[in-house]
């Protein structure tokens, strides 16, 4: 199985699980009782507020609430971007049961799960559209935007532009990074949900790897590129779509789709017409609906690997479907959680054995790297790489690093020793103004030239 653990987790739908659609005040209420029912791995935090508002709710699930341990990655799952798109929310809320009650129940995996991965869940990101959606419940396009109109998926800024200009103008990566590019001014000056402001935020404030943002409307999971690229000096129609992680994020998408019960049956065609996944319940944004979108920007501005997850055609599912629609996606909301730890990890530090915050972790023939917070992840499928620990600073170190097959990041870390060339800079400028001190003294025996 793509878990790595095939029977420890034998619950069915009769495990007094909340199977019902809560509102906000409701929602809010099930999340304290969650927080008292297992005090020492959740915490309740809020990463911001709605445009009319109401918090944006998140609970942190690990052996270690509220703080960031070294070496144990951060994983996100997002659900209410549309307010719409009910059964997202509501599965995040099953989780957030299940986990607490298997935890306390000593379930060998959930055990493994939480205390090796500082999990972070939002039901509702668009809290004000549910309330309008919840109200009005069956309407298909009703709460899909935030009160001041904004679709929050789509509000993200246009990385992808800025990267793929540079590259046809030859700035990557001497003027233009291939990744952690800076938000343009003119983006955080236009119109920005407030929404829109409170997630990028928390992306910014946490290490997240890897996480999914829980959709509706159609049934398959959605990998960037979100984006298409314009064909200005490309030949290679494929390399328009592709992120340079294009293998990893069609594994990190099959991880879910193939662990679902029925994502992968699309003999019946898709939501909309005929099956656009050859089959395989996965497909590249880019070549679906090119969009701006909240993936691309996770991508192309931090860590973390995030992917659209779309759990059915029917946004607003009855009550009575829900017990169903559980035990079709418990499986792969674990699974997708668990590839978290694929790839390599380590830590980067001086000679010392002092974390070097702000290192560049770069794999040789992919361009895209990572950063490090004294800690690092990157994710990757099995095989060998080159991989590089960079830092102002300090020289480079290579190393080859090997990922297996068996669960688990391979450890990958690296010792850098200070460089001497911030030493050299310094003799070179105290030479260089030494010279031009010389030069002014009026007795140095050298004639300087006189202006006529």
């Amino acid at each position: 199985m793509l878990n790595g653990y095939p029977s420890e987790n034998e619950v069915n739908v009769s495990d007094d699980l909340d199977f019902r659609h809560h509102n906000y005040k409701e929602m809010r209420q099930m999340m304290k009782v969650i927080n008292e029912e297992c005090p020492n791995i959740t915490r309740i935090y809020n990463i911001g507020k709605s445009s009319q508002g109401l918090k944006i709710y998140a609970m942190e699930i690990s052996d270690n609430p509220g703080e960031h341990e070294t070496g144990e990655p951060e994983f996100r799952y997002t659900a209410g971007l549309h307010g719409n798109e009910a059964l997202g929310r509501e599965l995040v809320l099953l989780l957030m049961q299940f986990l607490c009650k298997e935890y306390n129940d000593d379930n060998p995996r959930v055990r493994r799960l939480v205390d090796s991965v500082r999990i972070h869940l939002v039901p509702s990101l668009n809290p004000d559209a549910y309330e309008l959606a919840f109200e009005m419940m069956g309407n298909w396009a009703l709460g899909h935007w935030t009160e001041e109109g904004y679709d929050i998926f789509q509000n993200f800024p246009d990385l992808n532009s800025i990267l793929w200009g540079a590259e046809d103008r030859g700035w990557v990566p001497r003027i233009v990074p291939y990744n952690h590019i800076p938000i343009p001014e003119n983006y955080l000056n236009g119109s920005v949900a407030v929404e829109t402001r409170a997630i990028i935020s928390w992306m910014e404030r946490n290490p997240f790897v890897l996480g999914a943002n829980l959709q509706g409307g159609e049934k398959m999971v959605v990998h960037p590129f979100d984006m298409q690229r314009p064909p200005i000096s490309l030949q290679n129609q494929g390399a328009l779509r592709e992120t340079p992680d294009d293998a990893m994020f069609r594994w990190l998408a099959m991880s879910y789709a193939h662990s679902h019960l029925t994502m992968t049956e699309t003999y019946r065609g898709s939501c909309h017409g005929d099956d656009i996944t050859a089959g395989q319940g996965i497909i590249n944004r880019a070549s679906w609906k090119p969009v701006v979108g909240m993936n691309d920007f996770s991508y192309l501005h931090t860590n973390c690997f995030e992917l659209s997850i779309f759990l059915g055609c029917d946004k607003f599912p009855h009550e009575s479907e829900l017990p169903l629609e559980w035990e079709n996606n418990r499986e792969s909301l674990l699974s997708f959680i668990e590839q978290v730890h694929r790839g390599i990890k380590g830590m980067v530090k001086d000679t010392e054995g002092n974390p070097l915050a702000n290192a560049t972790i770069t794999v040789e023939g992919i361009r895209h790297d990572v950063r490090t917070g004294g800690d690092y992840w990157r994710l990757l499928n099995p095989g060998e790489y080159k991989v590089t620990a960079k830092a102002d600073g300090y020289t480079p170190q290579t190393r080859l690093c090997m990922v297996g097959y068996d669960s688990g990041a391979s450890p990958c870390s690296f010792t850098l020793p200070k460089s001497n060339w911030n030493r050299i800079k310094k003799i070179m400028a105290l030479n260089v103004l030494g010279l031009f001190l010389f030069l002014l003294l009026p007795d140095n025996g050298l004639t300087m030239p006189l202006n006529v």
